[in-house]
């Protein structure tokens, strides 16, 4: 199992077993902080009460260091770790939680309990994935662990499938394999043995809460909540730049990244190093933006152009990277340019997180007019219309499509194109319309075979009580924060990177940072048609507006060409009816259609067809590795009195 996470702690891997309470800790190391022997993992507190295995940093640990050492308490290294272990012993693991800012995924074993408690950072940053296999309790960062365990008996969640083909992406906590969950961000689990089974029991310590308390009478002025911004997000900035390694920054000449990089630059002494990719496709190439912040910043910049033969090359390799299906597209120069940042570093910031924070997708803007629209008095007729094609088989709809052009757009659109438009339309609820219009097949379970009906629908969060008549950009910063961030974009980040053993760090998901940005106006983060005015606003005082701004694109690739041209024989391959048909996961008739519609030109469907390709990429890698995985039985320790609890962590 440590094996498995070799690639995410390179350094050293440590082993800690207790014998008579059946539990064993396993460790991979990326030696960030305190790189001697007195930082190894698992690690014991003082008192010998709490063992752990944790990957991640806890930011602030020299301040709680400080305050340790006046309650008495006393350390033999300089590590994150030890001072997290004592804070336990100190304030208990819900204090020194909340009292800690970081990102993290551990395991902590409580010997005067006979419990293991397993914890994820309040974005989830770091990945945890658990569940029991057997009579074994086991944990990991990532599932290629626990498939090395000898008690592995893994079936594919035909649910969390379905959910994949909606969101390209499989939501918290479910994982693709059934009985194998996520933890939750901002969460507590705490597992104990009972009656020849686990008791587990799931507890938040942390609530995103996206919701302006500004609107009050004594709510504060503009400049002060811009001024709370700035200097959170340079103290983060200067916190997460601590290291006993080499530190960069990818750069990608957005807003998010330059700020983060100016705030970079000025904290520093030496130029701070900065990675960009490019393209020769000068439609997606943005390295010239990149490299005009990096010149006016002065910071030790380092780009890399790439054709489209070399950024395919990655491709065949995406799968077990990601370990888990994952179908955003942009996973392809995040890999890239992680690859670049190991080259010479070990540690690189990145601006994700300002999108949801500060209201910068531009979905926002598109969605809130689709829901005043629906307000409107021709808003009813738009429900009916949209009520009557969504349920109507497709084959009816045929002789009728000329008449629903307009419905469309305006254009001509395809009768499967038509039926998913025509699902936001008749929305009941704004979490409705926000869910339809961030899906991609549509309704998902009626593509996958077996799926329960209902299964990939709206995943509706309790929302908390602030967020009670708050306006629509309030609410879909909410739920992407609550399950975009940390199953999509965190996801893409971490893996890419942890495949190279780079570690990444995201100032702007900081507590701090995150507070201050809850306390403004969702007016004030939406500007003149634009997002994001309050990071635009700080961003001028370090580069001119010309640098930075233009219309966002984010790491986009030309995948729709792609799939026509470069990657036709590979695509054509994973999706073959044949193979479709032996596989028994999907309807295979859809999935031809929109082959056919996309290879002609009739519709755009490769955000759709990639992550059916991606399941089919990941199937083909996992059964291949299952088919070379020898037995471990005789590798795994006897362990004596209750069942074992087997744990993991990179």
């Amino acid at each position: 199992m440590a094996a498995a996470l070799r690639h995410r702690g390179p350094d050293a891997e440590g082993f800690w077993l207790d014998a008579d309470a059946a539990v064993a800790l396993c460790h991979r190391r990326l030696s960030i902080i305190d790189l001697s022997p007195l930082g190894a993992q698992p690690m014991r507190s003082a008192s010998g009460r709490f063992t752990i295995t944790f990957n991640g940093e806890i930011y602030n640990f020299r301040r709680l260091r400080t305050e340790l050492e006046g309650c008495g308490a006393r350390f033999r290294g300089a590590s994150d770790t030890e001072v997290l272990l004592a804070a336990i012993e100190e304030w208990g693991l819900t204090r020194a939680l909340e009292r800690s800012r970081g990102m993290f995924a551990f395991g902590l074993w409580d010997a005067a309990e006979r419990t293991l408690w397993l914890a994820r950072d309040r974005f989830g940053e770091k990945p945890l994935y658990y569940g029991q296999m057997g009579q074994a309790f086991a944990f990991a960062s990532e599932l290629k662990a626990l498939r090395a365990h000898s008690l592995w008996r893994g079936e594919i969640d035909r649910d969390a499938l379905a959910l994949l083909l909606r969101h390209q992406y499989i939501p918290s906590p479910r994982s693709i394999f059934k009985g194998i969950h996520k933890l939750t961000p901002g969460c507590l689990l705490e597992v104990r043995a009972q009656h020849g089974g686990w008791r587990l029991a799931e507890r938040r310590y942390f609530e995103p809460t996206p919701i302006t308390v500004s609107e009050r009478s004594s709510a504060p002025q503009e400049e002060e909540l811009i001024g709370q911004v700035s200097a959170a997000l340079a103290e983060s900035v200067r916190l997460q730049m601590v290291a006993d390694v080499p530190v960069g920054a990818f750069l990608s000449g957005g807003i998010d990244s330059s700020l983060v990089v100016a705030e970079m630059q000025r904290a520093s002494s030496q130029p701070v190093r900065t990675f960009s990719i490019g393209f020769s496709e000068a439609e997606f190439d943005e390295t010239p933006y990149a490299r005009a912040v990096a010149a006016h910043l002065g910071t030790h910049h380092t780009e890399l152009i790439l054709t489209p033969r070399e950024a395919l090359e990655v491709i065949p390799g995406l799968a077990s990277i990601y370990d888990e299906p994952f179908a955003d597209s942009s996973q392809i120069p995040t890999t890239l340019v992680s690859r670049l940042a190991r080259s010479k570093v070990t540690v690189s910031l990145s601006g994700d997180g300002g999108d949801e924070l500060f209201g910068g997708y531009l979905r926002y803007l598109e969605v809130g007019e689709r829901w005043r629209r629906l307000q409107s008095p021709s808003g009813l007729c738009k429900r009916v219309l949209a009520h009557t094609v969504t349920s109507l088989p497709a084959g009816l709809l045929s002789p009728f499509v000329p008449s629903l052009h307009i419905a469309a757009g305006g254009r001509s659109r395809s009768v499967q194109r038509i039926k998913e438009r025509a699902y936001s339309w008749s929305a009941r609820s704004f979490p409705d319309l926000y869910d339809a219009m961030t899906s991609g097949w549509h309704p998902a379970d009626r593509f996958v075979i077996g799926a329960s009906r209902g299964s990939a629908g709206a995943q509706a969060p309790h929302a908390p009580r602030a967020l009670a008549g708050a306006d629509p950009l309030a609410h879909m910063m909410y739920e992407d924060t609550r399950r975009y961030l940390p199953d999509d974009i965190l996801v893409k980040v971490d893996r890419a990177a942890m495949a190279v053993s780079l570690e990444t760090r995201v100032p702007l998901l900081d507590v701090e940072v995150a507070r201050a940005a809850w306390r403004i106006p969702t007016a004030m983060h939406m500007r003149d048609g634009r997002g994001k005015w309050v990071l635009r606003h700080l961003l001028e005082r370090h580069l001119p507006r010309s640098l930075f701004e233009r219309p966002k694109s984010g790491f986009a690739m030309p995948v729709a060409t792609w799939l026509r041209a470069e990657l036709r024989g590979w695509a054509e391959s994973l999706l073959d009816p044949t193979r479709l048909q032996r596989e028994g996961y999907f309807r295979v008739p859809q999935i031809e259609r929109r082959w056919r519609e996309h290879l002609r030109g009739i519709e755009d469907w490769s955000g759709h067809l990639w992550t059916v390709l991606m399941f089919e990429a990941w199937l083909e890698d996992f059964g291949r590795r299952a088919a070379a995985a020898p037995a471990a039985a005789s590798r795994v320790p006897h362990l004596s009195g209750a069942p074992p609890t087997l744990s993991l962590t990179g």
